[in-house]
């Protein structure tokens, strides 16, 4: 198991990637923290891990839910090890010019501040446990813009920025921070999205699938379970020497030169 004996806090666990996150750290091995405005979702993972996950309501926006996240951590299990900066806002599907300032900044707020938040809050406990491992969640809108996702993507391009910087600034302290940039994944969001469409288009769900699918190598959409995946590695101590990097997490969507 990859994850044994850490503790990992994550943020934005929803039904679809945090979700998976949260299951398949408790499967490798951790104790997990789940950070998220809703304990729908984190009610059900907690009764299935058995101890080994707690849920904590949190809105990254505010301080005091960020570091009661953190104290919960400490508090049920002794330290802290990992963080994934999950929690995201979306400010809406317009052109950036039509989108509103208002949700422009709330995007903005909870990516990359609500990131900072509770990275600058974990980072005491971080230190105190010998060192440890952040990884901030990126999209491959940052990469491949696609018209009505520029606000999603502004806010996450400032967070990769920030993930550069981090992990200049905590290096010393042995704590890594590294960026899984996500492409399409195949689950609750992207199956809302599939009936839509076809829905609107007056085609089958699958013909939209198999187009999404044929854009990339592995000829499908990686599901949001074996994203996850990628995400937990750069956690563990199997990627201890890397820092500041990016991993694409796409299926080959997007090969860097």
């Amino acid at each position: 198991m990859i994850l044994e004996d850490e503790v990992v806090l994550i943020t934005g666990v929803g039904a679809g990637l945090g979700a998976q996150l949260a299951r398949r750290a408790v499967a490798e091995g951790a104790k997990v923290v789940m950070a998220a405005r809703s304990k729908r979702v984190t009610a059900e993972i907690q009764a299935e891990a058995g101890g080994a996950a707690i849920a904590v309501e949190c809105d990254v926006r505010q301080e005091a839910d960020c570091a009661l996240a953190v104290e919960t951590a400490v508090g049920h299990f002794g330290k802290l090890t990992g963080l994934v900066n999950s929690a995201y806002a979306h400010p809406g599907f317009e052109d950036l010019l039509e989108t509103r300032d208002e949700a422009l900044r709330d995007g903005i707020e909870v990516i990359l501040h609500g990131a900072l938040r509770m990275t600058r809050l974990a980072v005491p406990q971080l230190k105190a446990a010998g060192g440890g491992s952040i990884v901030n969640v990126g999209t491959m809108a940052t990469r491949k813009p696609l018209r009505g996702q520029g606000g999603y993507a502004v806010a996450k391009a400032a967070m990769a920025c920030a993930t550069k910087y981090l992990a200049i600034e905590l290096g010393e302290d042995g704590i890594r921070v590294n960026q899984a940039v996500m492409g399409w994944m195949d689950g609750p969001g992207v199956r809302f999205y599939l009936q839509m469409t076809a829905e609107g288009a007056g085609v089958p769900e699958q013909d939209i699938y198999d187009d999404i699918a044929s854009r990339n190598p592995l000829g499908r959409i990686p599901t949001d379970r074996s994203c996850a995946g990628a995400i937990l590695m750069l956690l563990s101590r199997y990627c201890s020497e890397v820092t500041g990097a990016v991993l694409d997490v796409n299926g080959g969507e997007h090969i860097p030169p």
